[in-house]
């Protein structure tokens, strides 16, 4: 398994915060609020300009904690390869590239000798053109064949937004030559009649790795034409494939090598990546094969300036006193109507579909107050909307209609946005690569742009924008997948065994652990051994065994009660904690209120709500207790236990909030009766005996708060050890666990099987530890707050809590902690067991603890502390109709 490893000595930053801000080297300028944004042949202001007149106004200036420079680069040209065919590069030239940067040529030549390649360069450095290329000569030497596709290409994006992007793309690449080369979408948007046209006809054919898990492998027999001559695959944007989901789709890409052998065909692949540690490595165990890098990025570059800005405090007090800062949310609608108004194209990228709905009310109320025009010029856009809705945004904001976009990571994915002045990130997105992601949208033709980065009221955010050493001077993460993981490989050989028999000789494609796993599928009835090979023995599909993106279950259809219209749609998983009973749901700009959750209707899940305007947010609360199934591995630290092994996590999502918009201030809460959910995983976790207590005098009455704290500060500083999100991951703290009998602080995978974030916790423990204690240590708060140990949606109301008693019990444990041993020498991944249902339970991160004298099995603390809750987001999930659940 791949991990990122940290360069030793990296958080010898964590001295104490600066106070001090760092601004433009530029004077402020005074305050510029034109009425109206520039027309549109006026001169872009410069990105220093920009920035200076958002930090004109009152105060603004000291919410600026550090600006990063990154200068103009110029291009390296090179020449494309001679086996390039001249119409292809005509039309290149066409285009406007007259000659290809260095880069480009060097993966093409690649692709041309038949070596899978990933291009590792930064975003909009041209990485489509360097695989299309060779892609389009294949495809016109084929149309030279007598049935006119003698060879096909496939292309694979992780959203339905970038493969729509990309094949208006191509066409208008491919423009020039005709019908030669034929270009189409097929997913789960793609009307019924067309869908034969494209499996029968298309020679280029743009999906999901959803659409072919679930509608391509299975249906190989009506693709064997296209499959019999795919020449090469596309993995774009191959970075997001990491965790659960990496894990799946590679499996999936070793099932679609399999159907193609059978076929006769060995189609090489072309990834594409934003820059990434190690990413050949990251692509082999994607794909299965030997990949070549090209990671030398030649393209010229814009100057960027990067601003690291913090939300000032209000008078506002939170739980226990704690001081309260404004929320990004509001921050970011605030910079938002600012830049609109100067006419400051932008996308405000943020975590939750809520958000983005909320950032772009709020954007519009305050831009009406300025002219009556503009409110139309700001949108929503995140996943969960119908087809319709999306592809009207995408042409909006491509044809700069809209000058505002308030958005999730659905935008983020390479969608050619071009002519973007400005990105907001509202909160650290939980990776470098997504943040350079996310700021690398604007500025994509080469001017200059500025990218803001809004500190959530959290431990880590506020450690960043007080260390940027941490964003600007470390490099980006390495992707962690475990294709391995049985609770992925198990069901993607019952498909696998469904689409072809599995044969001996198959078993090493997908791995070792799979072998091993052949006797469970078999005695747990699935699977059946015959002279051909193992074969599906059940009438239902295998492929719906699994959803690839541990979403699990069909979408919840969210409709108007009185008119029976479907707003939208979510993923099961998350409806207890998005569309309970009295959730507030918006969607574009209107309020709902929901009245009935209805999981069990025979006509598919549904959540019946009504337009509303409540004056509050909704945020839901839940309850969580853990069991150890098995330890892996355990290292002494003292008298306490390092420990890494699988547990199995139960959570019932009890209530929920009701909170003031803007302000947060919570009005009440309200108990809700829904069933419970269990999740089984892998977990980190460490104990403390009761001399280490004495050592550390933490007494009876103050060690409930000490571990809680402890545990919260710990899961919002792993993000900086592992290539995860805090809200990839949970936690639990216990005084007194019934499998360890002593103190325990637990912190586990928030996904089904576990993702590697729990493993690489394992194995960074001393060095991550270490920095939770500094962490806490450092902030200037007397007894907590959200910069440190708080958490805005802690299930026990962040009680109890005890700052110093956690700083006394770190340092206490890590005084005789003991680095521990590399991933290689951890146990066989069979040991976690196969689950079958793989893809069920909860897929996010509570944190948790449990107060002094509760009953063991009531260690249920509770903090629906992830980003899938109250409103969940994933990279614009491919679902909803028309096309199968999940695709």
């Amino acid at each position: 398994m791949a991990f990122n490893h940290l360069p030793a000595a990296m958080h010898d930053a964590l001295g104490p915060l600066s106070v001090t801000p760092v601004t433009h080297s530029v004077p402020m300028a005074k305050n510029f609020r034109p009425r109206r944004p520039p027309e549109s042949g006026e001169t872009r202001p410069s990105p220093g300009t920009v920035l200076d007149r958002l930090a004109a106004g009152a105060g603004r200036a000291a919410r600026i904690t550090h600006t990063e420079h990154l200068p103009p680069r110029p291009g390296r040209h090179a020449v494309w390869p001679d086996r390039i065919r001249p119409e292809v590069i005509n039309a290149i030239q066409s285009a406007g590239a007259e000659h290809p940067w260095a880069h480009q040529a060097a993966a093409a030549e690649h692709a041309l000798d038949g070596e899978s390649v990933v291009i590792a360069t930064g975003t909009a450095s041209g990485k489509s053109l360097a695989y299309l290329a060779p892609v389009l000569t294949a495809l016109l030497d084929g149309s030279e064949a007598p049935n006119g596709r003698g060879a096909t290409a496939l292309y694979l994006a992780p959203t339905k937004a970038l493969a729509a992007d990309q094949c208006r793309a191509v066409k208008e690449l491919a423009a020039p030559l005709g019908n030669r080369v034929r270009p189409a979408v097929y997913d789960g948007d793609t009307p019924f009649e067309e869908r034969e046209w494209v499996r029968q006809y298309a020679s280029y054919v743009l999906t999901n790795p959803d659409m072919l898990h679930r509608g391509i492998l299975p249906s190989h027999p009506r693709w064997s034409s296209f499959l019999r001559a795919l020449r090469y695959v596309v993995v774009d944007e191959c970075h997001t494939y990491r965790g659960v989901f990496g894990s799946h789709v590679a499996q999936v890409l070793r099932r679609l090598r399999r159907i193609c052998a059978r076929y006769g065909a060995n189609p090489v692949f072309l990834l594409a990546s934003a820059t990434a540690a190690e990413p050949s490595v990251a692509a082999r165990r994607l794909t299965g094969l030997p990949v070549a890098e090209v990671s030398d990025d030649a393209s010229p570059r814009g100057e960027l300036v990067f601003a690291l800005w913090e939300p000032p405090l209000t008078e506002l007090h939170g739980e226990k006193g704690a001081p309260v800062r404004r929320t990004a949310t509001a921050e970011t609608a605030d910079l938002l109507t600012d830049l609109t108004v100067q006419g400051v194209r932008t996308v405000a990228f943020v975590r939750s579909r809520r958000s983005a709905e909320l950032i772009s009310v709020i954007a519009k109320e305050r831009l009406a107050e300025v002219d009556s025009a503009l409110p139309g010029r700001v949108a929503a856009y995140r996943g969960g909307y119908l087809p319709e809705e999306r592809r009207a945004l995408e042409r909006a904001l491509h044809s700069g209609e809209l000058l505002g976009l308030a958005a999730t990571t659905a935008l983020e994915l390479g969608v050619d946005v071009a002519g973007l002045d400005a990105v907001l990130i509202a909160g650290y997105p939980g990776t470098r690569a997504s943040l350079w992601q996310q700021a690398g949208r604007a500025g994509r033709s080469g001017r200059g742009a500025l990218a803001v980065l809004i500190a959530r009221d959290d431990p880590l955010d506020t450690f960043l924008v007080h260390h940027p050493e941490a964003l600007f001077r470390q490099p980006v993460e390495s992707t962690v997948l475990d294709p391995d993981n049985p609770y992925v490989l198990a069901p993607h050989l019952c498909a696998a065994a469904s689409e072809l028999p599995l044969t001996d000789s198959d078993l090493a494609l997908f791995g070792p652990a799979a072998r091993g796993l052949m006797p469970q599928l078999e005695s747990a009835g699935l699977l059946r051994r015959r002279s051909s090979g193992w074969h599906w023995t059940r009438r239902e599909r295998a492929v719906d065994m699994t959803d690839i993106r541990g979403e699990g279950g069909r979408p919840v259809q969210i409709v108007e009660e009185a008119t029976g219209r479907l707003l939208g749609t979510v993923e099961e998983s998350a409806a207890h904690t998005s569309v309970h009973e009295g959730a507030v749901h918006l969607h574009q700009g209107r309020t709902y209120l929901v009245r009935r959750l209805e999981l069990d209707d025979p006509h598919g899940p549904v959540a019946l709500v009504e337009a509303a305007v409540p004056p509050y947010s909704t945020t839901a609360r839940d309850t969580t207790s853990i069991a150890v199934l098995e330890t892996d591995r355990e290292v002494p630290w003292g008298e306490g236990r390092l420990c890494f092994g699988s547990v199995e996590v139960t959570n019932q999502v009890v209530s929920f909030l009701r909170r003031k918009l803007i302000t947060g201030e919570v009005l009440g809460e309200t108990k809700l009766d829904l069933p419970a959910r269990t999740l089984r995983t892998r977990a980190v976790w460490w104990t403390v005996t009761e001399g280490q207590l004495d050592a550390a005098r933490i007494n009876p009455e103050q060690l409930g708060g000490a571990l809680h704290a402890a545990e919260h500060a710990s899961i919002g500083m792993l993000p900086l050890f592992a290539t995860c999100d805090r809200w990839d991951i949970g936690g639990v703290s216990v005084p007194l666990h019934p499998d360890t009998l002593l103190p325990t602080v637990f912190v586990y995978d928030g996904h089904p099987g576990g993702a590697g974030f729990a493993e690489r916790a394992f194995h960074t423990a001393r060095a991550w530890l270490t920095a939770t204690r500094e962490a806490i240590a450092v902030c200037e708060c007397d007894a907590g707050c959200p910069s440190c140990i708080q958490s805005p949606k802690c299930g026990n109301g962040n009680e109890p809590l005890h700052k110093r008693g956690a700083v006394r019990l770190l340092t206490e444990l890590l005084r005789e902690a003991a680095d521990t041993p590399g991933p290689e020498a951890m146990a066989d991944p069979e040991q976690a067991g196969f689950h079958q249902a793989a893809g069920s339970g909860e897929s996010g991160d509570p944190e948790r603890t449990a107060g002094p004298g509760e009953p063991a099995k009531a260690a249920e603390a509770a903090e629906a502390e992830r980003a899938k809750a109250p409103d969940p987001e994933a990279p614009e999930a491919p679902g909803g109709p028309p096309g199968p659940p999940g695709i």
